[in-house]
């Protein structure tokens, strides 16, 4: 295939490059005004990682010629070509840009009027004589689109950037809010700074108190009408809608057939000989995969594939197409699978990282020595401190909660709820945190009793604590470590309170696990040989023997573990090695059958993603932050969701309105029911503006304690006067 002269310089270095077609040829547009659109033109975007992998995007404006979309997809698929196919490619429509895409550019896309067609050109200039109208919309996803510089442009809910060459001024109507306020100075900084290379100043003025020389340019303000209806954002609901289908030229055309109508997929249905397209039209997307043994020809036809796909279905001719290599998949691509295990993701035994994002999340190895001083690693193993604290433990029982005798803390029965408060100190303040523990088989009433319980506690201690709601069987790592060297021993099914135990099993096994910060759980399984797993350590108790069976990817730090259950559990432990079984171990399982044999002890670290989320319309809305957020992106006024995937934080904003905040929890609850990958029971860890645990802030580059002692809006605005 013949490559374009332009393609000689991609992806050399790190970063972003950016190129226009013009008359069907290829121009770069100059870094400072990357993120500048002429919506009559189409684009192409080439992000280099440094471990290195691509990410390509062709963009097409809403005026842009058919000819210009055609040259961008064939542009789009030389570039790959040209990087032996190891990039991920998007197709970006103008007003629906991807995530990856608005991650780019943190200070926002501005689209400009006209193109190459009419003129207009990419020109980095000093000019002062630039007079325009920038109608700015959206919380997250920030853009600004060139409008009629006159005061039928303008609105009271929204803000403006007036620009005037030599003096900006961000125009804020009286209805817009302060974080659309916030993002919009933020965007009047980067023209100042990129298109005007500082020699501009930025104004910050209200409807209503226009300077002279805007009234010059706009004449007297008129009455303006109210703010538009809500920012466009993304409905999770249709989320879980997808099909998966195989693409085959077996027959010398390319054909597609189902292969699974519903979500959850499993990962094995994806061969490394085959390319597959997933259909998720419902929510303007479609995928295709890539095998690494496929043939030449069905990879290439990747992309020409899913434009066929989309016209058979009859989707709008602007549908998302993202098309990716084996080991190179997305985000949004992988949580339509149950489960899924990046096994391509490693560079060795002590280095992960995720390919293709923004940065490179590195896992940490866990070392409580420096807890207080590393939070990167404190977040990316859910620690808050040591679990050096104090610990109180009740029981939910009869609508009340009745203490549990201390002798017995670290043991939980799957009968039951449970209520653990711990206290701790940080930086002179007292801390808490109460994990609502609910077992598998409590009742609906003692759930509803823990949830009300726990909000009472918290009311007590002055509404400051944060609150973890935790099912069984996926306890965070901070709460296991609450019982010190002693593991956490989950019982299964019965309860415990006094006359009322069900009796346990003649025959009991326990799976012993001890996680990356060393703290240990002992969770009873059904005793059945399914239940193993060649990673972990089994404790059996039968009415003839207590066995402590030894998997091969055993971590040696489990066995104390074990022998502390075997204490429990009464009589004398023999240790027997995997493959080394005796018939009576079978046997008291009911027989020899398939466990897990995959030897997948390596943890790659999952890039985290934060949500803005809002039930005002009576269903959830979830609106993605782009790219590498910050503390800045956490509007006070909203729930946010922090996803780390084993882990959900909800962050409540001190502003957030009341239902949001007495509804936070069943918002969480919602965004992870919504997930297509078929997550349940992720802890959810509901927190207040300003009472941020290290296991949250660690997730946030250069976290500032002192962020909202000062009105963040005002802060900008110094920076400003200081320029």
């Amino acid at each position: 295939m013949a490559y374009h002269k332009e393609f000689e310089a991609a992806g050399k270095k790190p970063g972003l490059q950016v190129w226009r077609v013009e008359k069907l040829d290829l121009k770069p547009v100059p870094s400072q005004l990357h993120g500048n659109f002429f919506t009559g033109d189409s684009y192409i975007v080439l992000y280099t990682t440094p471990a290195p992998s691509y990410n390509i995007h062709s963009w097409i404006g809403n005026e842009a010629s058919q000819d210009e979309r055609g040259a961008a997809a064939i542009f789009m698929t030389q570039l790959d070509d040209f990087l032996r196919g190891a990039p991920r490619q998007f197709s970006e429509y103008q007003n629906q840009e991807s995530v990856t895409f608005q991650g780019y550019f943190r200070s926002g896309i501005k689209y400009k009027k006209g193109g190459i067609a009419s003129g207009f050109q990419h020109v980095v200039t000093n000019d002062v004589n630039v007079k325009r109208l920038l109608h700015v919309k959206g919380r997250r996803m920030i853009r600004a689109t060139e409008v009629d510089l006159s005061w039928t442009s303008f609105n009271k809910g929204d803000c403006f950037i007036i620009d005037l060459g030599k003096d900006i001024y961000h125009w804020s109507g009286s209805e817009s809010n302060r974080f659309e306020r916030l993002k919009t100075t933020e965007l009047a900084i980067d023209i100042r700074d990129n298109e005007r290379k500082g020699r501009a100043e930025v104004h910050m003025i209200e409807e209503g108190s226009e300077p002279e020389d805007v009234i010059k340019v706009l004449g007297a303000m008129p009455n303006l009408p109210p703010g538009s209806s809500d920012d466009v954002s993304v409905d999770k609901k249709n989320k879980g809608q997808a099909s998966l289908h195989l693409i085959s030229d077996a027959a010398g055309s390319m054909k597609t057939t189902m292969v699974a109508d519903k979500t959850p997929f499993k990962q094995d249905m994806l061969s490394s000989s085959d390319c597959y397209i997933l259909d998720n039209g419902g929510d303007n997307k479609i995928f295709v995969w890539k095998g690494k043994d496929a043939n030449a020809d069905e990879r290439r036809a990747a992309l020409t594939a899913a434009n066929k796909f989309i016209k058979d279905k009859n989707y709008p001719k602007n549908t998302q197409i993202q098309v990716m290599p084996a080991g190179g998949e997305t985000t949004l691509f992988k949580q339509f699978f149950f489960n899924w295990l990046d096994k391509d993701e490693t560079t060795g035994p002590s280095k992960a990282y995720t390919i293709g994002s923004i940065a490179q999340v590195e896992q940490i190895p866990f070392d409580s020595s420096t807890l207080h001083s590393n939070k990167i690693m404190a977040a990316q193993h859910g620690m808050v401190d040591d679990g050096s604290g104090k610990v109180q433990i009740w029981r939910v029982e009869g609508g009340d909660k009745v203490p549990v005798d201390p002798s017995t803390y670290g043991q939980f029965f799957g009968g039951d709820c449970y209520l653990v408060l711990y206290s701790y100190n940080t930086g002179g303040r007292g801390k808490h945190i109460i994990y609502t523990w609910q077992g598998q088989k409590c009742t609906q009433d003692e759930l509803t009793a823990s949830a009300f319980l726990t909000v009472k506690l918290d009311d007590s201690m002055g509404g400051v604590a944060t609150q973890v709601r935790v099912t069984q069987g996926q306890e965070p790592a901070h709460l296991v470590s609450l019982f010190k060297d002693k593991p956490l021993v989950i019982h299964l099914g019965g309860t415990c309170r006094h006359g009322g135990e069900s009796k346990p099993g003649t025959t009991r096994l326990f799976h012993i696990r001890q996680s990356s910060t060393k703290a240990t759980r002992a969770v009873e399984v059904e005793p059945t040989a399914s239940s193993l797993n060649t990673n972990d350590i089994f404790v059996l108790k039968s009415p003839k023997s207590l066995i402590l069976w030894m998997g091969k990817g055993a971590n040696p730090g489990e066995m104390a573990a074990a022998k502390h259950v075997a204490r429990l559990l009464g009589g004398t432990a023999t240790e027997v090695e995997e493959t080394k079984e005796p018939a009576d171990f079978w046997a008291a399982l009911g027989g020899k059958k398939d466990y897990q044999t995959s030897r997948t002890l390596q943890k790659t670290v999952k890039p985290p993603r934060l949500f803005g989320c809002s039930n005002k319309t009576g269903r959830l809305i979830a609106e993605e932050v782009p790219g590498d957020f910050t503390q800045m992106d956490l509007a006070i006024d909203d729930v946010m969701v922090l996803d780390t995937w084993d882990q959900i934080f909800v962050w409540v904003g001190a502003e957030a309105n009341e239902t949001e905040k007495s509804g936070s929890l069943k918002i969480a609850q919602d965004y992870v029911n919504s997930d297509p990958s078929g997550r349940r029971g992720t802890p959810i860890t509901t927190i207040k503006q300003g009472e941020e645990p290290f296991s949250f802030t660690g997730w946030f580059h250069a976290w500032d304690p002192k962020m909202w002692d000062k009105d963040v809006l005002q802060r900008i605005q110094d920076r400003i006067k200081k320029h």
